[in-house]
């Protein structure tokens, strides 16, 4: 019998996230007069880093486990070795087509070194994910998901795998995602340029203005309250509940730490961590563990309004002159490829939670 697992939706996000890397920055495409296999028979190349070797090992390590995994918990004849198989092939034919695809992009370097480092990294992964199921360990965790969480939780499930994700990349206010008003009408203003719409676009009588210290602490206060109230809305237990609370915000702390880290400097990780900050998060436990005797219908609901007031308060925001700078450097940085898929992440995060969240609620009121 086919089961329900998360490790699907994860594939289908990482193998975005392949394409985005591979293929970015997705511009001034154009046939260079070679065929696009060329690589294949290219020598080794002279010049490469073990960052290189590593990166391209491990990039694909992840997709190779997850394409195993699912087709390991979708049962049938490929509940076997045969799915180490399947994901290192599909790994393999992905790395190939993005190979090929970048002898159009003059910025980007097509390499057999690559290739056979991607499918080594597929490989690895596959073989993982088989161990661990050999193990019995996947068996294991699907045995603590029974328990812990309802049946249909993998949406909910992949959503709260990708929070920590999204909070890597800087946000002008911490752990608020989602702020995007300001991007956008700037490159709205761009792309109308020249044109009788740029008439169109709505006027604002008074600019953006930062965020007062009592927003801020309510920003950070729903920052955590957020996931963890699409957290309650899977969960059984009201003591697990209270350990996801914890994890929670024990992980939004951390994970922007070090996301400062990486933007700033290890010196200024904690330079975020302003009073307003401390109080929002301080106010957390206390409200988070009032919440945890809601019922699931009602944790829905409230986290609906949650992400409205939030997405309306960072939205009338604007971002500080020295964050715009950071974020260039981050931008034109080495990681490009893929801060750039966690920039859209951390843009997006919200509002694919708040679609989740209706349509979960929909499906309900439709059943008996």
């Amino acid at each position: 019998m086919t089961q329900k697992t998360s490790a699907w939706p994860l594939a289908l996000s990482y193998t975005a996230l392949i394409l985005y890397a591979s293929l970015y920055p997705f511009s001034d495409w154009r046939d260079q007069g070679i065929v696009p296999w060329f690589f294949l028979a290219a020598p080794w190349p002279k010049y490469w880093t073990w960052f290189d070797l590593v990166s391209n090992v491990l990039g694909y390590a992840p997709l190779g486990f997850l394409y195993a995994l699912s087709a390991l918990r979708s049962g049938g004849p490929w509940r076997s070795a045969h799915a180490v198989l399947l994901a290192s092939v599909a790994g393999g034919l992905l790395s190939l087509a993005m190979e090929t695809l970048q002898t159009y992009l003059p910025v980007r370097v097509p390499s057999n070194v690559d290739l056979s480092l991607n499918f080594l990294g597929a490989w690895l992964g596959a073989v993982t994910a088989w161990s661990l199921e050999r193990l019995g360990a996947i068996d294991h965790w699907s045995r603590i998901r029974a328990r812990w969480f309802v049946e249909d939780a993998r949406g909910a499930l992949v959503l709260l795998a990708l929070w920590p994700v999204a909070l890597l990349f800087p946000t002008p206010v911490p752990l608020g995602l989602g702020q995007v008003m300001e991007r956008l009408e700037a490159a709205l203003a761009d792309a109308l340029q020249g044109t009788p719409f740029l008439a169109w676009l709505p006027v604002r009588e008074l600019e953006l203005q930062p965020l007062l210290p009592i927003e801020g602490l309510m920003c950070a206060l729903l920052g955590v309250l957020i996931p963890c109230l699409l957290g309650y809305c899977i969960i059984r237990s009201k003591r697990r509940r209270a350990l996801l609370l914890m994890a929670t915000i024990a992980l939004g702390i951390l994970v922007t730490a070090l996301s400062d880290a990486l933007s700033y400097g290890p010196s200024h990780a904690w330079g975020w961590f302003s009073l307003p900050v401390q109080l929002g998060l301080a106010a957390a436990i206390p409200i988070g563990l009032g919440l945890l005797l809601m019922p699931r219908r009602a944790c829905a609901a409230l986290l609906l309004i949650l992400l409205v007031v939030q997405l309306v308060l960072l939205n009338q925001a604007t971002a500080s002159v020295y964050f715009s700078q950071t974020l260039q450097t981050w931008e034109q940085g080495r990681f490009i490829r893929f801060h750039g898929v966690i920039q859209w992440l951390g843009w997006l995060w919200p509002y694919a939670t708040l679609m989740y969240v209706l349509v979960r609620a929909s499906r309900r009121e439709q059943g008996p």
